[in-house]
């Protein structure tokens, strides 16, 4: 199998396990499930940052120091994305974006949601093709990672679409239609990076940061809303087994 095969395949299945799983929390899951999902992802994706991109994106350049700068420059990048064009569209202090139990809405209409959803996918297929190019056990490993911080992520999506007066069809139709940015980036990605393999280390390194991201600044701050002892020996477990199913299809792929 292709490298681009790879990519196309994860993109393409990757969105539409993502949109499913979406639409099937969304429609019929308990809140406690998708609780359970968020620690889980979270594990995911710091076990896809910290076990593989990182000590591959080292691998590949021997300048440290640019890569920690890289990283902390995307995570300001992302925070500004965040801030002022996905997610966080709100101008005043009063507003659903600060509202804990909100996370996921931000006060953004279902045309935001769609925008911000697929820049985000098209961002998300570049990081996808970057690994690939790299490592195919670092692409699925990636791959993986991305899937498990989008299902949450697209449960609130699907769910504020609803809000906006879309159908329930028209809700999972434009979430699959936005997923294929995923793919399109992915490929454009592929053909860039063929003939500019040097920009590799950078993009693994963006894409730690945007994982890093992910996890600490939008997922983990839901986590604190639970503050029991049991909910967070909950959320402990999860993390943990998010961070293990990574190193575990490590070693499976290394096999």
């Amino acid at each position: 199998m292709t490298v681009l095969l790879w990519i196309v395949a994860s993109s393409l299945l990757g969105g539409a396990l993502s949109v499913g799983f979406a639409a099937l929390f969304a429609l019929n899951a308990r809140a406690h499930w998708l609780n359970a999902l968020v620690s889980y992802a979270i594990g995911a994706l710091l076990g896809a940052v910290f076990l593989d991109i990182l000590p591959e994106a080292i691998h590949l350049t021997g300048n440290g120091a640019a890569l920690s700068g890289t990283i902390l420059a995307g995570i300001l990048l992302f925070f500004i994305l965040e801030k002022l064009l996905l997610w966080r569209h709100c101008h005043h202090d009063h507003c659903e974006a600060h509202e804990p139990e909100k996370k996921h809405a931000y006060g953004r209409s279902g045309l935001m949601i769609l925008v911000g959803g697929t820049f985000h996918n098209f961002v998300d297929g570049v990081i996808i093709a970057a690994a690939f190019l790299t490592d195919v056990h670092l692409g699925i490993v990636t791959s993986l990672a991305i899937i498990a911080h989008e299902i949450p992520q697209e449960v609130g999506d699907f769910m504020i679409l609803l809000h906006s007066g879309y159908s329930k069809v028209q809700a999972l139709a434009f979430n699959l239609l936005s997923t294929l940015a995923t793919l399109v980036g992915g490929v454009l990605a592929y053909y860039a990076l063929q003939s500019v393999q040097s920009f590799v280390p950078t993009l693994l390194a963006l894409a730690a940061a945007s994982l890093i991201y992910v996890a600490v600044a939008d997922l983990i701050p839901g986590l604190h809303q639970r503050t029991r002892l049991k909910d967070t020996l909950e959320q402990v477990l999860l993390i943990a087994a998010g961070v293990s199913s990574i190193y575990l299809v490590n070693l499976m792929v290394a096999e």
